[in-house]
């Protein structure tokens, strides 16, 4: 056993304007299972959230509702504990961002940034909506992208192109709370200068802090050079005022990451822990940050640099991970897959989803699906078929024969011995938070287990007399490898955990106490400790996610959605007529040539060839397709879209696709078109 840890580990903040969904929860169980094994290794691992209760968004949804935001983040603190606490989500401490502690350490991290001369002021010229009487936060102006022309697209990233911009170089920018054009209207801003910090920042995420894709991605900000971060919002603005700016208020980004540090003062005050220590650059208690690969930027550059600056210490890690889709797709409000967390607690076992994601969670930073026919399948094999299978054979026979009680000695200790020895695998497969490799090696152990029990027939011999020992030895084993596996998993299913300490009249399971088996105890009568998913149960859930549901309300509320998963499914456009639909000419093409575009994680750089003449096309397809599998191929393009100019190069077309995410498609004709003609 290694040397007592002491560990702070965090998720991010959910925003106090809206519902849980499942989306959300893979962030959450994915922190709460690796904190729950850190306690089960016996180390000191505290757990800390909070509701991320500041911003624009949620001012304007009180003042929609005619509540307070004090009201409304209330209500969504304690909807959002309901369901974390469902999800059997074990917080330490969850707060909230609108409170005294966190006000105290963003006035303390801002003055010592000010007094070291990392804060300037400097004018900048804003949008501004008159009817609305207010400043506008990026997202909530849209327009079409200066870069590639797409339309619809928020006032900070194009989700077409993926490229970055400011607000004022959108094209027919528009309010999304007035529908009028913003006026400009120049401010004083208070800036935190990001480059003070930049080879302090190049050596920490290098250093082993980050998994390596992100790593990766903070390249390009390197290399376009650091810019300072805009720290200040005007009034009127739903958060703290900067102590020595009235009328100028912490931008939201700035105090949610704070929030962590408040959540653990407020629990150390409670119970007589020492916050600042933790909190010294010196420390040795570890942190660790569970977050959405969307928020990287913020969290592994801004909160990193704001703690160095103000003397505190830095994270130790970031850990990122991927968005969740369900049946291959966004959730979608439509499909019923958009569903909130508590539409899933009223249908369905909470531990059936953690065990799930578990299952798919590796390492990295890809997305995962939640492919229901899976999730069936998957649950009913490994959880009741296979795990609670081992003890539901051998229980009966131990309390109907012996009174409950389990044989003096071990008949096979050298098998109990692989599985303790197993142990460490399992370990540094949870450490690692590869957890997928976890579930692997735990489901191969209780396929081991049933074969062991399959082999040696105890239900056979039970019916033949002078051979009671042998059915005691065999359930005994068999009983003693289930505790073991579900010491195993108890991160996992800590209630299914609990109640078969219950059946097995053990003390609380560990990494440690599994090493001794129960020998010569008795047990409790056997319970079914998990039942099968059916079908219709998947089919109820998805119909009470698509009657909860309302449709989306004002503009303000759809640009405040920042969820760690993606946004619901893309509706249908609007209506065009035939003329407008014979105006698309559509041209089969071959792709001669494909090559991954340096410093653009989506795109691809195809070459085709029309017959006539060749074109080079940008095609967001790098998730879906390696370059060599697409060269020779033939596929549609529209040829008469005009050229864009994007940073890479200049498009000259559109290849058509369907799909999204790592499920996309390229449209192919048949094998005899040839590369020109038109499609009609």
């Amino acid at each position: 056993m290694s040397a007592k840890r002491r560990i702070l580990v965090t998720s991010a903040l959910p925003y106090a304007n809206g519902s849980i969904h499942i989306g959300h929860m893979v962030e959450y169980i994915q922190t709460d299972i690796w904190a729950r094994y850190q306690r089960l290794r016996g180390h000191d691992c505290r757990y800390f959230c909070a509701d991320d209760a500041h911003g624009t968004p949620i001012m304007l949804k009180a003042r929609e509702l005619g509540t307070t935001p004090e009201a409304l983040i209330e209500h969504y603190s304690a909807e959002h504990q309901r369901d974390f606490g469902g999800f059997l989500i074990g917080f330490d401490n969850y707060y909230s961002t609108h409170s005294t502690e966190n006000r105290e350490c963003a006035e303390l991290i801002y003055e010592r940034l000010r007094d070291n001369g990392h804060i300037v002021t400097r004018t900048i010229e804003q949008a501004y909506d008159e009817q609305a009487g207010l400043f506008l936060p990026d997202r909530f102006i849209k327009g079409r992208c200066p870069r590639c022309g797409a339309a619809d697209q928020y006032g900070d990233s194009c989700e077409a192109c993926g490229a970055t911009y400011s607000p004022n170089e959108l094209i027919d920018a528009v309010s999304v709370l007035s529908g009028e054009a913003p006026v400009t209207r120049s401010s004083e801003h208070l800036f935190f200068r990001l480059a003070d910090f930049g080879e302090l920042l190049r050596e920490w995420t290098r250093g082993g802090h980050l998994q390596r894709e992100i790593a990766n991605k903070l390249d390009e900000w390197f290399e376009a050079g650091l810019q300072d971060w805009d720290i200040s919002r005007d009034a009127p603005y739903w958060g703290f005022e900067i102590p020595d700016a009235p009328g100028k208020y912490f931008y939201v980004w700035l105090d949610a990451p704070i929030g962590y540090m408040a959540s653990h003062k407020n629990w150390c005050a409670h119970h007589g822990e020492d916050f600042a220590a933790a909190w010294e650059p010196d420390s040795d208690t570890e942190l660790y940050h569970f977050i959405g690969k969307d928020i990287a930027y913020f969290h592994t550059l801004f909160w990193p640099a704001m703690l160095h600056g103000a003397g505190f210490r830095m994270p130790d890690g970031v850990f990122c991970h991927g968005f969740l889709t369900v049946d291959g797709q966004k959730m979608s409000k439509s499909r019923g897959t958009f569903i909130r967390a508590r539409t899933y607690l009223d249908h369905l076992d909470p531990e059936y989803l953690r065990y799930y994601f578990a299952a798919k969670l590796g390492p990295g930073v890809d997305d995962l699906d939640l492919n229901l026919d899976d999730f069936i399948q998957r649950v009913n094999a490994d959880l009741v078929g296979k795990l609670v299978n081992i003890a539901s054979r051998c229980a009966g026979f131990i309390t109907k024969q012996f009174n409950g009680r389990l044989a003096a000695e071990l008949v096979e200790p050298e098998l109990y011995g692989d599985f303790v020895a197993a142990g460490e695998r399992v370990a540094a497969a949870y450490e690692g938070r590869d957890f997928a490799r976890a579930m692997r090696e735990i489901m191969d152990l209780a396929d081991r287990a049933n074969a062991w029990i399959a082999e040696r027939k105890p239900w056979e011999f039970a019916r033949e007399e002078g051979r009671e020992a042998e059915v005691q030895a065999v359930c005994s084993q068999g009983l003693n490898l289930f505790r073991v596996l579900i010491g195993y998993l108890k991160p996992v299913l800590p209630q299914t955990a609990a109640r078969a300490e219950a059946f097995l009249q053990c003390e609380p399971l560990d990494w440690q106490r599994l090493e001794q088996p129960l020998l010569d105890h008795e047990i409790a009568k056997f319970k079914p400790l998990l039942t099968r998913i059916e079908r219709s149960t998947i089919d109820a859930m998805l119909e009470s996610a698509r009657a909860d549901l309302q449709p989306t309300g004002s503009g303000a509320d759809d640009a405040a959605q920042a969820d760690a998963a993606p946004p619901g499914g893309e509706p249908i456009a609007d209506e065009i007529t035939i003329d407008d639909f014979t105006r698309v000419d559509l041209r089969v093409a071959r792709i001669t040539a494909a090559e991954a575009v340096k410093g653009a994680d989506k795109l691809l750089k195809l070459t085709l060839d029309l017959g006539s003449e060749t074109r080079t096309v940008f095609a967001g397809i790098r998730a879906a397709y390696r370059p060599e599998e697409l060269e020779g191929r033939l596929t549609v393009m529209v040829a008469n879209l005009a050229p864009r100019k994007m940073r890479f190069g200049t498009s000259e077309g559109m290849v058509l696709a369907a799909g999204d995410g790592d499920e996309i498609a390229i449209l192919s004709p048949d094998s005899g078109a040839q590369p020109g003609q038109r499609i009609r």
